[in-house]
């Protein structure tokens, strides 16, 4: 893999099909979407409040890694969709992410 350069911060190269598949097996909930250039997972939670916490909890995570996924709220349902736009698809980062919101 290639390290491309962003903002004066290292960024990993964009994964090929067999990477991608290899980290979606150790990433379990989390889906390829869109021709494996991003993964999304649909989470649910008991109330709206509830939901708001968690999307709260993965902005913190997000900021700090200056990696931030797409977030949908949908009352009690949060989808987030990861992908590394500046690589133009899946990275490393985006399957770090998720295994980091998972735990």
């Amino acid at each position: 893999m290639t390290e491309a350069k962003s903002s004066g911060s290292s960024r990993p190269g964009k994964l090929k099909n067999k990477e991608i598949s290899a980290e979606l097996r150790d990433t379990p909930g989390w889906k390829g979407r869109d021709r494996r250039s991003s993964i999304q997972r649909t989470y649910q939670f008991p109330s709206f409040r509830a939901a708001l916490a968690f999307v709260s909890f993965v902005g913190e995570l997000a900021e700090d890694r200056a990696h931030h996924p797409d977030i949908d709220i949908r009352y009690n349902r949060v989808t987030l969709t990861l992908s590394t736009h500046d690589a133009g698809g899946l990275t490393r980062f985006d399957f770090e992410l998720a295994r980091l919101i998972d735990q």
